[in-house]
């Protein structure tokens, strides 16, 4: 699939154990260490400039959250506000969907990333001073849900972002996913069978809105302590064929 040229190459780059679970709580040490070691290695070579994660991922990194009083304090006023990009030269990014500004930020970087809230229009002034006080950039795109075509085309467009990795969770995999958003799939197959029911998969779609998507397969690499790296192209929906 050829994106468009209004938004980045989208690849979203995971670790998954054989029955498709992410979260590595509980799998054998030596391999969670394996899989922490290749997972920052592969995601070198794509020479990506941002990746993106969803809120409950991003949470350990901004070391903070809002209580909910803080989050229900939303805009009320019709007028429409600006987009934010804090003061400094940054060549990449940490992008972070957090549609109603949970996130309490310590800091504006993650090991040398910029971070950029991706915000609804939703969220209150005082938020969008508190980020700009921490020097965090935002983009506001949707009214009450991000709207992640949208955002994505602010990426390009604001940050010179052309090549984005999606990192998780499994919602925001999904709704990316669902939207038509995902260019390839990046996957460390991962030597362990999980089995735990609940777990969160590579992609969760909390509906059944969006079918599922045919992969055409491009690459297979082993890796040191078992585990496979499996690369996908997605197919466009127009040229999938039903049997």
């Amino acid at each position: 699939m050829t994106p468009s040229s209004q938004r980045p190459r989208v690849i979203c780059h995971m670790a998954a154990s054989i029955d498709g679970r992410i979260d590595v709580d509980g799998w054998p040490a030596d391999v969670a260490a394996a899989v922490r070691r290749h997972y920052d290695d592969v995601h070198a070579t794509y020479a990506a400039e941002g990746w993106m994660c969803g809120r409950v991922t991003m949470e350990p990194f901004a070391r903070g959250v809002r209580s909910d009083e803080e989050v229900t304090r939303e805009y009320e006023r019709p007028e429409s506000r600006q987009d934010f990009r804090a003061a400094g030269d940054f060549d990449s990014f940490a992008f972070a969907i957090d549609s109603s500004g949970r996130l309490a930020w310590e800091t504006n970087d993650i090991s040398g990333d910029h971070v950029v809230s991706i915000l609804s229009a939703r969220v209150s002034d005082g938020y969008l001073q508190f980020l700009r006080e921490r020097g965090v950039s935002y983009v506001l795109a949707g009214a009450r849900e991000v709207d992640l075509s949208l955002a994505l085309e602010k990426i390009r467009a604001q940050f010179d972002v052309r090549t984005l990795m999606l990192e998780g969770g499994g919602r925001i995999n999904g709704a990316m996913l669902r939207a038509g958003l995902v260019d390839e799939v990046s996957l460390l197959l991962v030597p362990v069978a999980d089995g735990r029911v609940g777990n969160p998969a590579v992609f969760d779609v909390a509906d059944e809105s969006g079918a599922p998507r045919h992969l055409v397969l491009e690459h297979v690499e082993p890796l040191a302590g078992n585990l496979l790296w499996l690369r996908y192209r997605l197919v466009p929906k127009s040229n999938a064929v039903a049997d």
